[in-house]
Formats: C-alpha cells, structure tokens, sequence
C-alpha cells in the first residue's frame, strides 16, 4: 500500500511578519497594563490617609515633679573658693525655701475607643505627676492612668468628654509584609502633628524584653513618636512606635513599633484588670545548642530545655529538670524566647498540653498555668540571696570541691544542699570557653544528680561508652540554673 506524505505550503511572508507585530504589540499591552496596575497599588499621595486618622492622634505633654535645684547642684569640698557662687546660683533668695521643679516631656498616643481610652509607650508617662493630652482639634483634656506595662512598654490612659472621642481601629500586623506602606503620626521633636510615610522592612525584631515582636520601619520616628500609631494603608494601627536605632538622636530610618498583636493583648488586660496577667509555668529554661542536644540524644537543636521546676504549675505536673519543651498547647516550640510569648498568652488558669523530650522518649503532661505577676511579686519579696565567691578545680578543665557544711556555709547553701563546686577552670579549657566560672556549683551530669568527684567521672564514662562526644551538666551560679555540654575530646 502506498503511502502519501503531504508537505505544508510555506506560509506567505507578510503574514508571518503580522503576526510578529500583533504579538509583539499583545506584549506590549500586558506590560502596559502590569504597570498600570503596580501603580494603581502605589498610593499617589498619603493625603486622605492622614486626614482621617489625625483626629484619633493626640500629642501627650507630662508634667514630673523632681528635686530642688540645691539637690541638684554640684558637691563641692567645704572650703573651695567657688562654694560660695555655686550656693548663690543654685540655692533660693535669702528666706525663702527651695521649691521642687517641675519637669515636662513630650510623647504621642492614639484614641482606640470613642469613650476615651488612650494607649501611648510606658516610658512616656512614667513617673509623671499629671498627664496633659491635646487632639488634632486643638481639645485638651487631663488623662487618668489605667495600667502600664514596661515588658512590653505599652501604657492605658483615658479621659473624659461630654462628646465621643474619633478613634482608630487595630489591624492584624501578622498580615503586614516586609515591604508594606505605613505611615508615622505623631509629635516628633515637640513640632506637633506630624506624619511620614515608608515601608516596613523587617518583621518579629526582638531588642531586649521577652515579649518584644517589633515592626522595623524607615518611616521617620524621632523623640516625641513614641507611643505613637503606626498605620497600614486602610487606617489600621498595627504598631505602636517605640524606638529608634540612631548614633545621632535622629531618625536614620530604622525605627521600631510594638506589634499590634502583642499591644492589644496587653490593653485589653489592662483596661480589664489595670495590670497584665501573663500565663506561668514555674520553669526556667534555656536554648538547646547543638552539643547539647547531641549529648541527650536529641536529634536536632530545637525546644526549651528546663534547667529548674520550681514550685508551682509544673512541678505539680511533673515536669523535671533536664526536659526539654518541644511542644506547648498544640504548637511547636522552637526556642527560649517563642515558648515565653507564647506560654504569657495562653491566660491563667488553663489546662494547657506540654510536650517534653525525656530519656530519649516524647513524654505528653498537663500543666494548669499560674501568673507570672504573682509568682515575680512573691520572688520580690523572698528573694535569696548567695555568696558564690569566685575560686578553684580537677576534672573535665576543672578544679572541683564537694560540698561539706563549711563550703555550704561559704556558699549560703542549705544544709542538704549536693553538688561539686568549681574552684578553679583552667584557662583555653573548653569549660572556660563555655563560661563556667569558679563559684558555680555543678549539681547534675548526664541529667542525674551528682554529689562526688567518683560521680561525674562516672557520668563522664557512661557518656563515652555511649559514643558520645558531649557530658551534659547542670550547673547553677547565684541560684540560676544552666546547662552547659562539656567536650569528652582531648
């Protein structure tokens, strides 16, 4: 049978070359129209934005009373030839008696309710005598303190008016994204209301508290942002301006505001109860480093490892030193400072899951949470104290000495106190590399409790039979807890 194979006539030459041209002016269009539309996501002007939300702003003037100027004035020797001329300028006219001055400080705030609530930074009002808010309008009105909270440096004021208050909404600054418009509104340097507009460019920054979750923006906040509203472009406030990063004073484009999620948990606490109450459970813990997970059998460095169980909510849980967290109330923990913020969130009073890593096994425990304001109040006020003179040691870079009643007497230890104390750490040591000092007290090894030298060589061997290039030891220095993975290497 024959076959036929049928060849495609060449198209003609001018409409290939059409056809060129229609596609290349299709692309053209859809690159028109992309543009058009990144433009129609770029705000022409900040205009309406700020008109709308600036009712809601206030300026915050604080007015502290503080010493004398003759409490003051500089300490000069009895006898120096210029004693005389400082009493004259610091000290009041002949009969009449020093009076305190009266200092005044200038912050910014945002309304969040129409009956008056006021949120501002903790470190604007603190210490003030009198609290002086002014709106957009021009009103003036005196503030009363509802509650402060300096972990997180939010403050609760309120005021009262015969009319509602315009306010602002809060967003969700978990849905902002890192190149984000926002926009800044305050009172910077004291000029009065004033706004400015940038990105945000970093998320979940974290300065020095443990409940800190900051927005970094490069919108200009100065001295007198603070406490200020951080806007998302629908008129949300999803920070609350807090500081700055700056060797000058001045805005150099990295500022900080609080995240909204964080700062609406502690309002609402503290319009509620005029305090916070953060959930507690009675550990202390620490980051596990990649020697010490290795040490326990953990197969990467990830959860909290506790180092102490007080008592309270979970020692009536059973949890115990050397677990480590890996699991709270159906979330993953990933280190020190997640479990914190989210152990202070989940309330008082819950029966909350905790996933722990025991022994090479998940061990699942049901801790009811305590308060932390409680817990810290009570430590305030029993608070031990200990003398861990620094000195020498033998083992592992050590010098160690066990514990008789005298050394527990040097020590302020109580009488049944166990443990090694460390009186000398070798210099180049891998223990002086890890920071351990003489005066620490080492009380567990390879998670079991130790009280010879026989003991830790003991932990030392099984550790080395075992394949394992780490000695897990519990420290404690002036009654802080701490592990520390110790090389078994020569």
């Amino acid at each position: 049978m024959m076959s036929h194979v049928m060849t495609k006539r060449p198209e003609h030459p001018g409409i290939v070359q059409m056809l060129h041209a229609l596609t290349l002016a299709l692309v053209f269009v859809v690159a028109l129209v992309t543009v058009a539309h990144s433009q129609d996501n770029r705000p022409e002007s900040f205009a309406d934005l700020a008109e709308r939300v600036s009712p809601s702003v206030v300026n915050i003037t604080t007015t502290t009373t503080v010493a004398s100027r003759l409490d003051d004035a500089p300490r000069l020797p009895e006898g120096s030839p210029f004693e005389d001329f400082f009493r004259d300028f610091f000290d009041a006219p002949e009969g009449q008696p020093n009076r305190p001055r009266r200092n005044q400080a200038l912050g910014s705030g945002f309304v969040i309710s129409e009956d008056g609530y006021i949120v501002t930074n903790n470190h604007v009002i603190e210490g003030a005598d009198e609290i002086r808010v002014e709106f957009f309008s021009g009103l003036e009105l005196d503030a009363e303190l509802v509650g402060t909270d300096p972990a997180t440096d939010i403050a609760l004021l309120k005021v009262d008016h015969d009319s509602t208050l315009p306010f602002v909404p809060w967003g969700d600054a978990e849905a902002a994204r890192v190149g984000d418009w926002v926009i800044a509104v305050g009172n910077p340097l004291g000029q009065g209301f004033s706004v400015s507009a940038g990105i945000i460019s970093a998320r979940g920054r974290a300065l020095q508290g443990n409940y800190d979750d900051y927005i970094q923006t490069d919108a200009a906040i100065n001295r007198g942002n603070s406490g200020g509203p951080l806007f998302n472009l629908d008129g949300e406030v999803i920070g609350v301006n807090t500081a700055i990063l700056s060797p000058t004073g001045g805005s150099i484009g990295i500022g900080f505001a609080m995240s909204s999620n964080v700062a609406l948990n502690v309002v609402d606490q503290l319009q509620e109860f005029g305090s916070t109450r953060r959930g507690w459970l009675g550990v202390r813990i620490q980051d596990l480093t990649e020697e010490m997970a290795e040490a326990i059998g953990l197969e990467e460095a990830r959860g909290a490892m506790v180092t102490d169980v007080m008592e309270g909510p979970s020692l009536d849980a059973g949890m115990l030193a050397g677990d480590v967290i890996l699991r709270f109330d159906d979330g993953d923990v990933n280190d020190t400072r997640m479990l914190v913020r989210r152990v202070g969130d989940a309330g008082v009073g819950r029966d909350v899951e905790v996933i722990v890593y025991r022994s090479g096994e998940e061990v699942a425990l049901t801790v009811t949470l305590g308060q932390r304001e409680l817990f810290e109040a009570a430590a305030r006020e029993t608070a031990p104290s200990q003398d861990t003179a620094p000195e020498p040691s033998s083992l592992l870079g050590m010098t160690l000495q066990e514990l008789d009643d005298a050394v527990r007497d040097e020590l302020s230890l109580a009488a049944g106190a166990t443990g090694l104390v460390v009186r000398e750490v070798e210099e180049g040591s891998d223990a002086a590399e890890k920071g351990i000092m003489a005066g620490d007290l080492i009380t567990e090894a390879n998670q079991q409790p130790i009280a010879t030298i026989e003991d830790l060589e003991a932990r030392a061997e099984e550790a080395r039979d075992a394949g394992r290039r780490s000695l897990l030891v519990l420290l404690r220095r002036d009654g802080d807890p701490r592990f520390v993975a110790l090389s078994l290497e020569d």
